[in-house]
């Protein structure tokens, strides 16, 4: 029996990236899953396709996450095709680095509206929707809140209160059996960190010199965590934040 058979995962932010590789990982160690994306259809419908194909079970549902009225309907759509859910990803994020000097009210507004609002949203959702007998709640954070690199006030800020409410909710919702774990990820390749400019770069350069293990991340580093945190495997975690870095600290 795969470990995590019969269970129903909900993955935000899972039309690319890191999210979609979690969501591939936990459908084939037994999962059905829900593809979360906000807008990226064509990427959700691919995941889902895939994850199909080989055997496994998925629904793509299209929802903001900071958007109350759309997370309903994310839970809504995933009962009505699945059932109960045992676990939630909160992978779902922006982020955007700058001085100081260039920070907008719009810049914050944006990154806390998804990064922070967004998790607590969805994690609010899940729980009305969890199933008696509980299950894991994984938060994506990052690295950022432990190194708080030059120019990125805001995004190290949505990500530290991200190490908070893992470290409020754990204690919050045990007596739900629900466990509240974070995965904290380095810089890991994904079209978002193409996108930005930051694979190829200089910047990448010096993350894999000053990196233990002497790479970047890749997607599937990142999900075969959160199939250990999904499963009873990790039985005796909750409140703990794993830093998947390659050893930077």
């Amino acid at each position: 029996m795969k470990k995590l058979e019969n269970k129903v995962a909900v993955i935000t932010g899972a039309s690319k990236g890191i999210g979609a590789g979690i969501a591939k990982h936990l459908a084939a160690a037994g999962a059905s899953v829900v593809v979360n994306y906000a807008s990226a259809k064509g990427g959700a419908d691919a995941v889902v396709a895939e994850i199909v194909s080989k055997g496994g079970k998925a629904i793509a549902v299209q929802a903001n996450v900071s958007n109350e009225a759309d997370v309903t309907r994310l839970f809504d759509e995933t009962k009505k095709a699945f059932g109960a859910v045992d676990i939630l990803v909160n992978n779902a994020g922006v982020y955007k680095f700058g001085a100081i000097e260039a920070i907008t009210p719009e810049d914050f507004h944006n990154q806390f509206d998804i990064n922070v609002l967004g998790l607590l949203l969805t994690t609010q959702g899940a729980v009305k929707n969890f199933n008696p007998n509980g299950g894991s709640i994984i938060n994506i954070g990052s690295v950022v809140s432990s190194i708080a690199p030059v120019g990125s006030s805001i995004y190290t800020a949505t990500k530290g209160a991200v190490d908070a409410i893992t470290h409020v909710l754990a204690k919050e919702l045990g007596g739900k059996k629900i466990r509240v774990n974070s995965i904290n990820p380095g810089m890991v390749e994904t079209e978002g960190t193409h996108t930005a400019g930051f694979i190829g770069s200089d910047f990448e350069a010096e993350t894999t010199r000053t990196t233990p293990l002497g790479r970047i991340g890749q997607p599937d580093d990142i999900a075969d965590v959160a199939v250990f945190l999904a499963s009873d495997d990790s039985r005796w975690l909750t409140g703990d934040i794993l830093l998947a870095s390659g050893g930077v600290r």
